[in-house]
């Protein structure tokens, strides 16, 4: 048995093929999705999402976004997909400084979307970084 797989970011679909499992980051830790997976749609936080197809482990560094999940398929949400050699890590530790930065001089005048955004945007780069370094070594 397999599970449809696809990952969906706002400028398209980044993946859409059967797997076998597959590991989320969820809002709550990691889920594993395996076929005949109960249904549910949850929120999921940037970080590693992995799949596996033929004994084949593949990786991407997502952003936030929704997870629907039934028996038969996944579908993934996020704002960014990524894998290994697609982030720079030195635009990305450049990004995220930036919006520290922001966050941390002019907080004051910031609106509760503003601040939300930079958050996501510190969280994505945080995340993107750990995973190049871990897959780097």
């Amino acid at each position: 048995m397999s599970l449809h797989l696809e990952i969906v970011t706002p400028e398209k679909k980044i993946f859409s093929d059967s797997v076998d499992n597959v590991y989320l980051p969820g809002a709550d830790g990691e889920m594993g999705i395996l076929p005949q997976h109960a249904g549910l749609v949850t929120a999921l936080k940037a970080g590693e999402l992995r799949y596996q197809k033929g004994g084949v482990t593949s990786t991407l560094a997502i952003g936030s976004g929704f997870a629907e999940v039934d028996q038969k398929k996944v579908i993934v949400l996020t704002d960014s997909a990524l894998g290994e050699d697609e982030i720079d890590e030195a635009a990305t530790e450049a990004a995220m400084k930036r919006a520290e930065e922001q966050l941390a001089g002019v907080e004051h005048s910031l609106d509760a979307e503003e601040i939300a955004h930079l958050q996501n945007v510190i969280a994505q780069a945080a995340a993107a970084l750990h995973f190049k370094r871990k897959h780097r070594n």
